[in-house]
């Protein structure tokens, strides 16, 4: 079956709803948080988003972008296959969520030619918690280090880094033989010295 081809959320279906526009424009925060060291530049760039529709709910402080949803924003760049906004009245970002499979986002430090890159199944972000969680076949990769688990959860106050081998977070019972168990993996490369 041949798929649609990707289509821009028509600009007057942003404009039937401010506020819920402002909550996207909050996107930002989640775009700064995976990465410490992001451009200095994308926080001031315009944020574009592509989908292949887009439900702004007013009533219930939900927007939800569907079908191979693309979010950039400088040398931000997010995929996934559903973005749900959700907002606690006005224009008070409560969380997001993005799912795909998988969720993508990459993101260009200062100072560096090589893109800050996670991926995951769902990707949230929590604006009151400061808290960026990936679930499900998280990976993260940052300059030369490479983080693998079912769950990383980061903190953007404390820029503290938390992994476990199952997708809700809780230790890892005794697993069954038959059962191939998870774990959490780091990679640590050792940068290459220019001019060797």
């Amino acid at each position: 079956m041949k798929k649609p081809p990707l289509t821009r959320v028509p600009h007057q279906v942003m404009r039937t709803s401010r506020r819920a526009v402002d909550v996207f424009v909050l996107l930002c925060c989640l775009s700064g948080s995976l990465a410490a060291f992001a451009l200095s530049t994308d926080k001031d760039q315009p944020i574009e988003v592509e989908a292949d529709e887009a439900e702004l709910d007013d009533m219930n402080d939900v927007s939800i972008y569907r079908g191979n949803v693309i979010v950039r924003q400088g040398s931000i760049h997010m995929t996934g296959d559903v973005m749900t906004v959700y907002s606690k009245g006005g224009d008070e970002l409560d969380y997001i969520i993005i799912e795909g499979n998988p969720a993508t986002y990459k993101q260009l430090p200062d100072n560096s030619s090589v893109y800050d890159q996670a991926k995951a199944i769902r990707m949230e972000y929590h604006e009151t918690k400061n808290l960026v969680i990936l679930i499900r076949d998280a990976w993260v990769k940052q300059d030369t280090s490479t983080l693998v688990g079912e769950r990383i959860e980061y903190n953007t106050e404390l820029s503290r880094v938390k992994a476990w081998s199952r997708p809700d977070g809780k230790e890892s019972a005794k697993a069954p033989a038959t059962e191939k168990k998870s774990r959490v993996k780091l990679i640590l490369k050792k940068k290459k010295e220019s001019g060797s």
